[in-house]
């Protein structure tokens, strides 16, 4: 009797599948708004995924040995693109329509066929929520692994012309200026911290580890509008907020350049500074890369040497021969100004004066112990480098 009077309850069912589905068109189109607004073809994909699930739940009546195929059962009737233009609250929304829709139908149908659409919506729920859940991490795998071809043709500076739209794809952001990370990757990586503190400096990070290296491409977004209006934050100090996300270890900003594609030359100076950087004993964490040009070179970097002669032998050589000769002599004499105007028979204030224009031009100042290394270092590349002319 019981096995007759299921038999007779699924003949029942499959003659109301149609007007079940009918009406629950109806129902989505009267109690979700954003159902209504959709596009003709996106409206029929939904109400095609509503089908399903009714087909489904009468095949699953009749056998629940079936319910591993729910998922494909219902989510298979419907186009690739609706995952991505349907989100899962919607998708639940439009089970709970369904499921409230075949309820009132067969509301008299006794207690058997009511614990079994909880059942089925249940399994349907969750069947939803793994496939939201599959395609996100199929997704963020993907994204994980362009991030990390974007950040590595950045530090190698092998990119094309399809770094921007990459970029793009990833959803960067940042404008403008950029700046280059790169510091030890700690144990455990917090990427989602790493982006929120970014986020919370108005700015946005592209996120690369490579062995124990992690690589952060810094760059500038637009604050909201509605916020307070301020100066945008150096780069360095962007970096001392990024610094606990870092494992133990030295930490190297590199240079601002003016924008992404021309992020390669921030990355190898960063690169070049964190190779050196355990050579300055008391360097402070972040370090610009731009103070360690004396070790950098010293290491046989090319772009560190050009940047000594270029930013302070050539500026005072072309400035002024007297300028060079007793910034030489300040140096050679351990930064004793009197020993110095001795050795240049004048006196020490005028020592004092031609320091000061020293500073004023190149922007460093000979009378701090770190600086003049950089200066020393630069006025030995210098000497050693081709004369202004023959390099002209």
């Amino acid at each position: 009797m019981a096995e007759r009077t299921k038999a007779q309850t699924l003949a029942w069912l499959r003659t109301l599948s149609g007007e079940l589905s009918t009406t629950t068109l109806r129902r989505l189109d009267e109690t979700l708004p954003w159902y209504r607004e959709m596009p003709p073809g996106r409206r029929s994909a939904v109400g095609l995924v509503a089908q399903a699930g009714i087909t489904s739940f009468i095949s699953w009546y009749d056998d629940p040995s079936s319910t591993p195929w729910i998922a494909a059962d219902v989510f298979g009737a419907a186009p690739r693109e609706l995952l991505r233009s349907v989100s899962l609250q919607q998708t639940l929304q439009l089970i709970r329509v369904t499921v409230e829709v075949v309820e009132d139908r067969v509301r008299d149908a006794g207690d058997d066929l009511r614990e079994a659409i909880l059942l089925y919506s249940r399994e349907i729920a969750f069947a939803a929520a793994d496939v939201y859940a599959r395609a996100a991490e199929a997704r963020g795998l993907w994204d994980a692994r362009l991030e990390a071809l974007v950040v590595d043709s950045i530090l190698t500076g092998e990119y094309d012309s399809e770094l921007p739209s990459r970029v793009a794809a990833l959803g960067w952001n940042g404008h403008g200026a950029v700046s280059v990370l790169v510091g030890t990757a700690p144990r455990m990586l917090d990427v989602d911290q790493l982006r929120r503190t970014a986020r919370h400096l108005d700015a946005d990070v592209l996120i690369g580890v490579q062995g124990s290296r992690l690589v952060l491409v810094i760059g500038r977004v637009d604050p909201p509008e509605e916020g307070e209006v301020h100066d945008p934050l150096p780069f360095i100090e962007i970096a001392r907020q990024l610094e606990p996300g870092f494992g133990a270890g030295h930490l190297v900003l590199g240079h601002e350049v003016a924008s992404l594609v021309e992020a390669a030359r921030s990355a190898k100076a960063a690169l070049a500074g964190f190779a050196v950087a355990r050579a300055w004993r008391n360097a402070p964490r972040p370090v610009l890369a731009d103070d360690l040009l004396p070790e950098r070179a010293l290491a046989g970097d090319p772009l560190a040497r050009v940047a000594l002669i270029e930013r302070i032998y050539s500026p005072l050589e072309n400035h002024s021969h007297e300028l060079l000769q007793t910034l030489w002599a300040y140096l050679d004499n351990g930064r004793s100004l009197e020993a110095t105007a001795r050795e240049l028979f004048v006196h020490a204030n005028t020592v004092r004066y031609r320091l000061k224009r020293i500073s004023e031009i190149i922007g460093w100042d000979a009378t701090g112990a770190r600086e003049a290394l950089i200066l020393q270092s630069a006025l030995i590349m210098g000497a050693i480098a081709p004369s202004s002319r023959s390099r002209g």
